[in-house]
Order: structure tokens, then sequence, then C-alpha cells
């Protein structure tokens, strides 16, 4: 049950699990991977890693816990790390494809939510909202540094979303087959809000949680890689 007291959606039935892949990019998360893949492969059993050219254990640690690990031999950033998770999952056969960050922050559990409307019909794709849903240990620069990323979606992208950079995503096939990620690095989450607004595809918001720790907030964004993923984002438009 959820802090407002709704009942949250049980396990997606048996096919639905085996027809959903979750991509799970990493980048030197040895410390907590382990953890996050116990938690995600015990309901989901198609996992994929796609490990960005880690310097630590994260690519060993991940083949002990992950049915599918794929490597990238150089550095190429979050953004690639899932273009190359969903092109894979779709030569799988992939029905579903969800996208979960490897850093402790998301809940198995909002993966059911994320899922329901899209096996229901209701709609392709499903983003994950903190500001609908809960967070924890939030700290306030964070907040105002999302909430001024939403208002910039808003402006830019013109989708009116409530959380523009949630790792919590759920895509139907057909979906997935249309989302294409060019910008490798963390410009690729306002690439893929521009994605969905040009395929004209029913997309809907679902409540999720969100855990802040001190690993968590160490591996976020400050201040100063906003402004760069926003530039690097401006100049990616331009060049498209």
């Amino acid at each position: 049950m959820t802090r407002e007291g709704k009942m949250e959606p049980s396990e997606p039935p048996t096919e639905v699990r085996e027809q959903a892949f979750v991509i799970v990019p990493a980048y030197n998360e040895a410390a907590c991977i382990e953890q996050v893949l116990r938690e995600l492969v015990t309901v989901y059993p198609n996992v994929i890693v796609i490990d960005d050219a880690s310097t630590d254990d994260t690519c060993a640690i991940a083949k002990r816990g992950a049915p599918y690990v794929l490597r990238h031999l150089i550095n190429r950033g979050q953004g690639a790390a899932l273009q190359t998770g969903i092109e894979f999952a779709l030569r799988r056969g992939a029905r579903y494809v969800v996208t979960f960050d490897a850093d402790g922050q998301h809940r198995v559990e909002d993966i059911a939510g994320l899922l329901a409307p899209i096996c229901a019909n209701e709609c392709e794709i499903t983003l994950g909202s903190r500001f609908l849903g809960e967070t924890i240990e939030m700290p306030l620069t964070r907040r105002i540094m999302l909430r001024l990323a939403v208002l910039f979606t808003r402006i830019v992208s013109r989708v009116p979303l409530t959380d523009a950079h949630n790792g919590l995503r759920a895509f139907s096939r057909r979906a997935a087959k249309r989302i294409r990620i060019s910008m490798d690095r963390m410009a690729h989450a306002s690439e893929i809000i521009d994605s969905i607004r040009r395929s004209g595809l029913p997309f809907r918001e679902v409540p999720v949680q969100i855990r802040y720790t001190a690993y968590s907030l160490a591996k976020g964004q400050s201040l100063r890689d906003a402004v760069r993923v926003v530039s690097h984002y401006l100049l990616g438009r331009v060049v498209r």
C-alpha cells in the first residue's frame, strides 16, 4: 500500500513478466548493482545490464546476477547504453521494454504500475513520476533542479509532464521501435520525451517512489552538470 493508502498493483501475470525486458544501464555501480539485480530477477527473468565500460567490478558482478550482460568497450554515456539495451531487447522478442536505474533509487514494485496501463491497451508508453508518487530523503536543491527541468521540458518539448528526468519508464514493443536515442549522454532523457511527442503514441505518467541515498546523490547531477546537459540537448536539436 502507498503512503496515500492506495493499493499498489500486484505483480504482472507470468506471461507479461516473461515478455518484459528490463534494461539497466550501469557505469561503476559495483557498490550496489548486486542488490538491484537480486531484487529485479526475482520477478522479471529478462534483465539486461549494459555495462558502459566501467572501471570497477560492475561487469563481473552483473554477470553473476543478470541473464544478459552487454559491455561497451568505451564509455559512451547512459543514452547510448539505453539504445544498446533497447535494440537487444527487441531482437530477443521483447513485447515490453522497461528502463531501470542501477543506483538503487527505483523500486521493483513500481514496474507493475508502469506495465499495467500498457497491458490494458490504455497507452503505449508510461513514464514514472516521483512528484505524483513519493520521494524519500530528497534534498531541496535536487527538488528545485528537477522542478526547473519540468518547466524547461514544458516550454521546449511542449509535453506537460510532472517529472522530466525519471529513469523508470516502460514501452510497448511498438513504442520501443520508435525510440531512437542519438544523444549518448544525459541529454537523452529530454530526447526521449521529444521522441514520444513526435511518435504521437499515447503515454501516461505513473506514480513511483524514488529513494535518495548518499550513494545515489553522489552519482547524481550537479548544477554544472545540468547546465552541460541542457547545452548538449539544445545543440543536438539544432544538429537534428
